[in-house]
């Protein structure tokens, strides 16, 4: 490891580190703008100019050099002053000075920079440059007349989602950064590139002159779109939630977050259920607690209170379903259902559903089979993770509907009876690898799963499953499943049936039930119940939640509910009251500790230890064909994005196709 000098103070850094990490590595902050951990190395906005010895007499480009043994490195001198000025004033050259009207305010690169590296004032008294503004789609407002042409945009495009879509047109003053035929940005990870533009040329279209940074109060919480769990920053004025911004944490999502994550949180305050409501003469009319419990207990009267079902949502926390499984034991019943849509795939052995590489581990893969998963619809964070694998030349093989992967992949057809007899260059490729990995997903974990695990076994391959479901892995751990799935809660044929979040379920078995739905959005279990009750969103409570790779993780409370909605637990709590039954906790702390002590697993943050995988059938078979995935509709999958605007308008225009005319026309 190379000695240098940084400002008198020697260090030792790693082999191939730059000037401007060996400096940070000092504890010297070194101004940047073009500059990102996560991308590559341009060189091009020269803000993090240094003065390095031996070397000549003149400022250098710290991120584009590469230490070397006995250098000398000053951050402080006269020479190095002068020429971050003179760079933030060409910098400044043309960028308007419009900060009062910027969405970028407060939350600034360039003004920040200018303050503590730039001049007092300015020179240049001649016309500035103006830049027509770009249309990238619902999500992403620009004003392009302030871009410093840092290409950060143009690289998290190419490198990281892996989606050329943004690009750079001419040269010198003339340059402008565009989507080249002026379109929006397809792509599930495209409004990344407004946390990653320094300046306030690319800014978040439905959050523009919203609010300002120092009015939000700031949240951390869990994304709760799919499984993968990405941590994010709510920040809420208020009662309501403004925006949501991902959290670095290189061990889930590193510092991304999905369209969806991001941009559905406005749906968290339409539609909203915030008064209880019994179905009456054919309709749905506005009720009372008292009366919603009375016809509870009266349809459990006299028939044992163990007629009595729960089924789980995809974004529901694990506090929710462990007061739901008390309140259930305490009536005699353990009919619990968390894969509401019908899967029944063995949970005998959880080391056997989950995401065993880890979500950072599947980089390291050299060899991957993916059977019946859309990963950049049901996990678009995990998409990046392998196309980073795909870039270190692991070789990638899918079975399922062919979609547009943004790596180069081998799609092996629909049937998923060639695991049976899989190609040669398949069996070639795994055999050879170091690190070989399949992956499963909703599509194939029935009638796929048992084949799959026995090829892993073969190949000493780390198997893994892709939920797309918030709440799956953290309601297998507390047992919210039967064997059958939802055929076990038919077959029971319960008198009362509580939906908690769940929307996506078949309700037609359940005609002579009642069917009491606890949850926060008039979406379609609320069309489809007897009983409404009011209940809280993933933003205003307390949770512990679960992800795809067995990470348990917590997201605080943003906001409170509105109106007459109560948080989940509070509604279960009184409900066990109305039956006359004892569930065993009376505030959340109770509850909570009563769930770690069942589950201790649940009150440890990080990855829960599942053991070891079961032993494989070597006997077993795959067969079916894939005729579709379990996504139909990247944008629309849960009652919050369904109920957004922003969402709404993505689907239509992203992937449907339509124009979104104004209101002129």
């Amino acid at each position: 490891m190379p000695k240098v000098t940084v400002d008198g103070q020697e260090i030792e850094v790693p082999q191939g580190a730059t000037v401007l990490q060996a400096c940070e590595l000092a504890g010297k902050e070194i101004p940047r703008f073009c500059y990102h951990e996560r991308l590559s190395i341009a060189g091009n906005c020269r803000m993090c100019l240094v003065e390095v010895k031996p070397g000549p007499p003149k400022p250098q480009a710290s991120c584009a050099l590469p230490v070397a043994e006995g250098q000398e490195i000053r951050t402080d001198t006269p020479m190095v002053k002068a020429a971050r000025e003179g760079v933030m004033e060409f910098l400044l050259i043309n960028h308007p000075l419009d900060c009062p009207i910027c969405d970028q305010g407060g939350e600034c690169d360039l003004q920040d920079q200018a303050v503590a590296y730039g001049r007092g004032g300015s020179r240049y008294d001649e016309n500035k440059r103006a830049v027509t503004e770009k249309y990238m789609g619902p999500l992403i407002k620009t004003v392009m007349t302030r871009c410093i042409h840092c290409t950060r945009c143009v690289r998290f495009s190419e490198e990281v989602a892996g989606v050329d879509e943004i690009g750079a047109l001419y040269r010198g003053e003339d340059m402008q950064i565009t989507t080249y035929l002026e379109r929006a940005a397809a792509h599930e990870l495209s409004a990344n590139v407004i946390d990653l533009c320094p300046v306030g040329a690319l800014t978040s279209r439905p959050y523009a002159f919203e609010a300002r940074p120092w009015e939000l109060k700031k949240t951390l919480s869990i994304d709760v779109s799919d499984a993968v769990g990405a941590n994010i920053r709510l920040d809420s004025r208020g009662r309501a939630v403004m925006r949501a911004l991902p959290r670095v944490n290189d061990d889930v999502n590193e510092e991304w977050l999905s369209d969806k994550g991001r941009y559905m949180v406005d749906g968290l305050g339409k539609r909203r259920l915030d008064k209880v409501f019994m179905r009456k003469r054919g309709g749905l009319a506005e009720s009372t607690w008292d009366e919603a419990f009375k016809a509870i207990a009266k349809q459990l009267k006299g028939k044992g209170k163990s007629a009595i079902a729960a089924v789980a949502g995809d974004m529901v926390d694990c506090e929710t379903m462990f007061a739901a499984k008390a309140l259930l034991g305490a009536c005699g019943s353990t009919l619990l259902e968390g894969r509401q849509t019908g899967m029944d795939y063995d949970v005998g052995n959880l080391a056997a559903v989950n995401f065993n590489s880890t979500l950072a581990g599947i980089e390291n893969a050299d060899a991957i089979l993916i059977v019946g998963s859309h990963v950049r619809w049901e996990a678009p964070l995990i998409n990046t993770r392998l196309r980073k694998a795909a870039k270190r030349g692991a070789k990638v093989f899918l079975i399922g509907p062919e979609w547009e992967t943004t790596y180069p992949a081998t799609f092996l057809g629909r049937d998923l009876a060639v695991l049976n007899k899989l190609p040669k260059e398949v069996t070639e490729a795994f055999k050879a690898a170091q690190r070989p990995a399949i992956i499963v997903g909703g599509a194939a974990l029935k009638r796929a799963h048992a084949r799959a695990l026995a090829l892993a076994s073969e190949w000493g391959a780390d198997f893994n499953v892709l939920h797309f479901s918030a709440a799956r892995m953290g309601g297998l751990m507390l047992g919210f499943a039967q064997r059958q799935g939802m055929k076990d809660i038919v077959a029971a044929k319960p008198k009362v049936l509580l939906m908690l979040g769940a929307d996506e379920m078949n309700f037609e078995p359940f005609a002579d039930a009642l069917k009491v739905y606890i949850g926060h959005h008039g979406d379609k279990g609320a069309h489809a119940a007897d009983i409404v009750l009011p209940a809280a969103s993933f933003a205003e409570k307390d949770g512990t939640y679960v992800n795809t790779e067995g990470r348990v993780q917590y997201a605080e409370k943003a906001v409170f509910a509105p109106g007459d909605a109560r948080e989940d637990w509070t509604i279960l709590r009184a409900l066990a009251d109305s039956l006359g039954v004892s569930v065993g906790f009376d505030s959340f702390a109770q509850l909570q500790a009563a769930m770690i002590a069942e589950v201790p697993a649940l009150g440890v943050e990080g990855l829960a230890n599942y053991g070891a995988l079961p032993k494989p059938d070597a006997k077993a078979k795959a067969e079916g064909m894939i005729e579709s995935y379990p996504i139909k509709d990247f944008y629309l999958t849960n009652p919050i994005a369904r109920a957004s605007a922003v969402m709404q308008q993505c689907s239509a225009e992203l992937l449907h196709g339509d124009d979104i005319r104004e209101a002129a026309e």
